[in-house]
């Protein structure tokens, strides 16, 4: 437990500025726009109203208006809380305000781990835990099934459409889909790592640039789901569906729909509704001065048309 809990819970408080416990967290998502975060929105409604907790939700626009998520931030921290559970949209847009709520006593929960802990602790600010997907596994997996697919003998041209520039979640997929893929299946190249900054259209764009300058392309790796179903769109325009095999990060519901119509080849599923859930019984956890581990990681899947059609795999359970 670091040192800022272990005050609040020998102190007998659990939130800061000197108010008694509220049972109440305050939860600051990125955009509940995009499926992946409603679904993180209903696990984390879920876990705590089975844990007898009241949750304030905020969330902005678009998964690119920082200012406003920092000012959001701000704001949040008005209302009394016993703990503050945070998606940042880049690893240092809040640190200001995540400083501030140390300062109050308020635990802070890294949701979704888009928080350093390294520059974190740089700017003051301490993070009583991470949970998420292990983004850089999650990569490796999509390669892993690519390969399954494609086979390790495989060559030609490979795309890597990766998140907003500077956002470590979407750097990590892309990374652990290059170094792995490089592993696993040398003869495939990746010709281009573009931002798409986790837009569908953007990614689309994208996509049609790059099968331009290499028609020959074998299969494109989107750090989420909405770029993919960009990539998907161009490559069904391009009559080359039967060539490129597509791959997004996410499991939302509209990848699920994708697939089961035989559109999107697979999406690894991070499984956000189980992430909101546990982010909330873990902090729980926390202000019950139990020890929880810096990191947690939810597991990931797979979702391919063959794995939803069997219904058979157990975390099929937490797909939203």
């Amino acid at each position: 437990m670091n040192r800022i809990l272990a005050g609040v819970a020998l102190l007998g408080l659990t939130a800061g500025a000197g108010w008694a416990q509220t049972n109440t967290y305050g939860v600051l998502m990125k955009t509940l726009a995009n499926p992946f975060w409603g679904a993180m929105e209903q696990g984390v409604r879920d876990g705590a109203a089975e844990a007898g907790i009241e949750v304030i939700v905020q969330a902005v626009e678009s998964d690119q208006a920082a200012e406003p998520q920092l000012n959001a931030c701000n704001a949040m921290l008005e209302t009394p809380m016993d703990a503050f559970i945070t998606a940042a949209i880049n690893s240092t847009i809040l640190l200001p305000c995540l400083k501030r709520a140390n300062e109050m006593g308020i635990p802070v929960v890294d949701l979704d781990g888009n928080l350093d802990h390294e520059i974190a602790a740089q700017a003051g600010v301490e993070i009583a835990f991470s949970i998420g997907s292990d983004n850089v596994a999650a990569g490796a997996q999509a390669a892993d099934w690519l390969v399954s697919q494609i086979g390790a003998e495989a060559t030609g041209p490979v795309l890597v459409i990766e998140g907003l520039a500077g956002n470590i979640t979407g750097e990590r997929r892309a990374q652990g889909f290059a170094d792995r893929l490089a592993e696993l299946a040398p003869g495939l190249e990746i010709v281009a790592r573009l931002p798409g900054d986790w837009d569908r259209g953007k990614a689309a764009n994208i996509t049609n640039d790059v099968l331009t300058a290499h028609p020959d392309l074998v299969a494109i790796f989107a750090a989420n789901d909405g770029m993919a179903l960009g990539a998907v769109e161009t490559v069904f325009a391009a009559g080359k569906q039967d060539q490129v095999t597509v791959i997004g990060v996410d499991g939302n519901s509209d990848a699920v729909r994708s697939i089961r119509d035989g559109r999107l080849d697979a999406s690894v599923a991070q499984l956000p509704y189980l992430v909101g859930k546990q982010a909330v019984e873990n902090a729980g956890r926390v202000l019950a001065g139990e020890e929880v581990e810096d990191f947690i990681y939810v597991p990931t899947l797979v979702l391919t048309k063959d794995v939803l059609e069997a219904g058979t795999e157990p975390l099929l359970e937490y797909v939203r």
